[in-house]
């Protein structure tokens, strides 16, 4: 079948997890993403988190499938040439560098697209490229502190809990494929390229729908509930008999059935708990009246009674449950790929599903420099012109 974005050249500037998360979207739908390295190591993610083999972490092994290694070096003006050369014949470029480090090397939105007036230009950055915070350096810890999420996440008392996994990393790169599509759409429409920025700050910020809109509305500060909902009971994590589930039961029907599943219609009839405003209001006693009853069957035996009645709920996996689930095995969310020197990989699948252009995952992440002569050639590049680059130290090749 065709690909979506088949014909569509990415040149990735990034490194770590916004822009190569946002660049791992858009080659599993078809595009061409030349990831651009530096010679000394190439992306920090290769020695982050546990290694795979070598040099290789699991982490990048994990976000940079589907894409070719070109390392060039910035410093050298004979790389910042090749870049410009290659920009070219590209659609889309993605870079995470401090404020103002590709404007002083050439390379900045301006420079570019006077190379190639259709370009679209994505910066990905802590705070922005404006503002006060402009030239700060910015983390994914640090966005989720300074974007309220970590002062409700956890439970009432508890110390300052992040959330689980890096989302204002990951949502920025999500905000960045959204940002980028959009343009290109209108690059289709009106023929024109543009420079687009997006901040881990205000990606984590744009999570806090709940939180916001009732800060706005009341001028109430949110704080942790745990698993509980901000505006729904019951929708939480409840006790059972040897462990936790899952029940959402936040409108009038679902709380019905939850109740007469649970055989307590008494629930339904008290004051306290019959409309949702009352039942958020005595959250904690619903809480303990509901565990009295769940307490007393294992979380097997209430997870079939839930659904034979039609009440949402489920069981709360770890990792090594997560991926022997017979769901998410039946949707293939799991992909085995071969890495050239790690052997057989798993990756994360697709989790958009397109069915008249799929997605595809069939390449591992690349080893540094894997694809640097291939790149150059195809671009034009002669054997000696190539020799005088890599001899200069201005790429770097990996050819396996």
């Amino acid at each position: 079948m065709p690909e979506a974005l088949d014909g569509v050249r990415v040149l990735d500037c990034s490194q770590i997890l916004a822009g190569p998360f946002c660049s791992m979207l858009l080659a599993d739908m078809g595009a061409d993403v030349v990831k651009i390295e530096k010679p000394d190591g190439g992306d920090d993610t290769r020695r982050m988190g546990p290694p795979f083999v070598k040099e290789e972490s699991a982490a990048f092994l994990a976000m940079n499938r589907n894409k070719r290694s070109v390392v060039l070096n910035f410093k050298n003006p004979d790389g910042v040439e090749v870049m410009k050369r290659l920009v070219k014949e590209a659609d889309i470029v993605i870079e995470n560098y401090r404020t103002g480090t590709m404007e002083r090397l050439g390379l900045g939105y301006e420079d570019l697209r006077a190379i190639n007036p259709g370009i679209i230009y994505c910066s990905i950055s802590g705070f922005g490229r404006t503002g006060p915070y402009a030239n700060r350096g910015g983390f994914d810890l640090v966005a989720q502190g300074m974007s309220g999420l970590m002062s409700f996440t956890g439970v009432p008392g508890s110390p300052p809990v992040k959330v689980g996994v890096p989302i204002a990393d990951m949502n920025a790169g999500m905000f960045a494929t959204y940002g980028v599509l959009t343009a290109y759409i209108n690059k289709l429409r009106r023929g024109e390229g543009q420079y687009l920025e997006i901040s881990l700050l205000e990606a984590a910020i744009a999570y806090t729908v709940w939180e916001s809109s009732g800060y706005f509305a009341t001028g109430d500060v949110a704080g942790p509930l745990g698993s509980s909902h901000r505006n729904s009971a019951p929708y939480q994590a409840l006790k059972t008999k040897d462990g936790h589930i899952n029940v959402g039961a936040p409108n009038q029907s679902n709380w019905e059935r939850f109740a007469n599943a649970l055989d307590r219609a008494d629930l339904i009839a008290r004051g306290e708990f019959r409309d949702n405003a009352s039942r958020l209001v005595n959250r904690e006693a619903l809480e303990i009246e509901l565990e009295r009853t769940l307490t007393t069957k294992t979380s097997e035996e209430w997870l079939g009674v839930l659904e034979a009645a039609g009440v949402p709920a489920g069981p709360i996996l770890d990792m090594s449950e997560v991926w022997a689930d017979r769901q998410v095995l039946a949707r293939e969310m799991e992909v085995i790929l071969e890495h050239p020197t790690s052997g057989k990989i798993r990756n994360i699948g697709l989790a958009a599903k397109l069915y008249g252009t799929p997605g595809r995952i069939t390449e591992p992440a690349p080893i540094l420099g894997q694809h640097t002569l291939e790149v150059l050639r195809t671009t034009g590049y002669s054997e000696a012109e190539i020799d005088a680059l890599l001899n200069s130290g201005a790429a770097t090749a990996n050819d396996l």
